[in-house]
């Protein structure tokens, strides 16, 4: 699947997996619940532009960034769905939000006044949703604040207070207590926001953990991130049935060097591998440069020839070395898989952020831009 005349490393992204898990999580909420499907971060690592086109064609209402500059990347890659920017804007983007028809989260009072006054010489009304901290501490109005920050919200006419979100913090815990406690919080806050005379359409709280677990947080818009590249075991509860979800990307690369090396032979920079018999050691283009973390060295595997073969030595910026001494028939060119299947082998995000001391959803993002993605497609959507 690589590209000719390219260096053989790649990343596979699958988007029948994604529409897959798109349909799974959609069929999971009530018919008057609306879908925000998040591709900040590049999509997780998969490739945002790519991504929405196909979640677009799907049905998907809503998408999520965390910057005004990933909106404005998918408006220029012709979606037409609303955009939701969950981090706001900095200082001198109200244009932006205005020019690309951005919908963002509101939280301090001069990012309100800046884009009232830039939407009054546009003559335009802009819509906004108010963030809330109810329990997770980052950004958001603090319930006991809402009323002020509310009032100064209406006397800038070109900004309409649209909706209301907030975030949990605790979501996949099998201990409810916070969560409810926040959407109680939550539910406070919009009752005050409507007191004040606001009818805000959207009300959100949920993220993945929360669509899942916890229907009272639905509101009537929900939240997808992790789960619809099909992440799970670190993003879900546990004490629920997981949803029937798909990895969406894998991580491939070809062996270029093979070389025999006698017993004592010190693998890598550091010298942190000494081979204890006569070894086939296989060198990969890869390296943390890629994504393939250094935390990786003499703990971490790859699949050839569907066996697993243990990663020697330092991961390199650029280079891995494994052992495939067990691998019956290794050839230069064989594949090796590094996140996904093969045969009957497979690694997982949660399998490599486990020995990372991470979660799934940063093992993907820390897939660099310098990997190709190369997009399986179905053949309608």
């Amino acid at each position: 699947m690589e590209q000719e005349g390219k260096r053989p490393t790649w990343a596979q992204i699958s988007i029948p997996s994604l529409l897959h898990n798109y349909r799974v999580i959609r069929g999971h909420l009530s018919e008057d619940v609306r879908l925000m499907t998040v591709v900040k971060a590049n999509a997780y690592g998969h490739g945002a532009v790519e991504c929405a086109r196909a979640l677009e064609s799907a049905g998907a209402d809503w998408f999520g960034v965390a910057l005004v500059e990933e909106g404005i990347a998918l408006r220029e890659g012709g979606i037409r769905r609303p955009i939701f920017c969950l981090g706001g804007f900095w200082r001198g983007q109200a244009g932006a939000i205005i020019e690309y028809n951005l919908t963002p989260a509101v939280y301090k009072i001069d990012a309100v006044e800046e884009l009232n006054a830039r939407a009054g010489e546009a003559g335009r009304t802009v819509d906004v949703h108010l963030k809330v901290d109810t329990g997770m501490g980052r950004l958001g109005v603090g319930v006991e604040d809402v009323p002020a920050f509310a009032r100064l919200i209406s006397v800038n006419g070109n900004v309409k207070l649209d909706g209301v979100l907030t975030h949990f913090a605790d979501a996949d815990s099998v201990e409810t207590g916070y969560t409810n406690r926040q959407i109680e919080l939550f539910h406070s806050a919009v009752n005050i926001v409507k007191s004040l005379g606001f009818d805000p359409r959207y009300e959100h709280m949920a993220g993945s953990a929360g669509v899942h677990a916890h229907r009272r947080g639905w509101g009537n818009l929900a939240r997808a991130g992790a789960a619809l590249y099909g992440l799970t075991r670190d993003v879900l509860t546990p004490a629920i049935e997981p949803w029937d979800l798909r990895p969406v990307m894998s991580l491939h690369t070809r062996i270029i060097y093979l070389k025999s090396v006698p017993p004592g032979t010190a693998i890598g920079y550091g010298r942190t591998f000494v081979t204890q018999r006569e070894s086939r050691i296989a060198t990969l283009p890869v390296g943390y440069a890629d994504g393939l973390r250094r935390a990786h060295s003499n703990n971490g595997r790859v699949i050839v020839r569907g066996r697993r073969a243990p990663i020697v030595g330092r991961v390199s910026m650029d280079l891995t070395l494994v052992d495939v001494t067990d691998v019956d028939g290794v050839s230069v060119g064989d594949e090796a898989v590094l996140l996904g299947g093969q045969g009957s082998e497979r690694i997982s995000a949660e399998d490599l952020a486990v020995e990372e001391g991470t979660v799934s959803y940063e093992v993907v993002c820390g897939v660099s831009a310098r990997v190709p993605r190369i997009y399986l497609r179905p053949r309608v959507y």
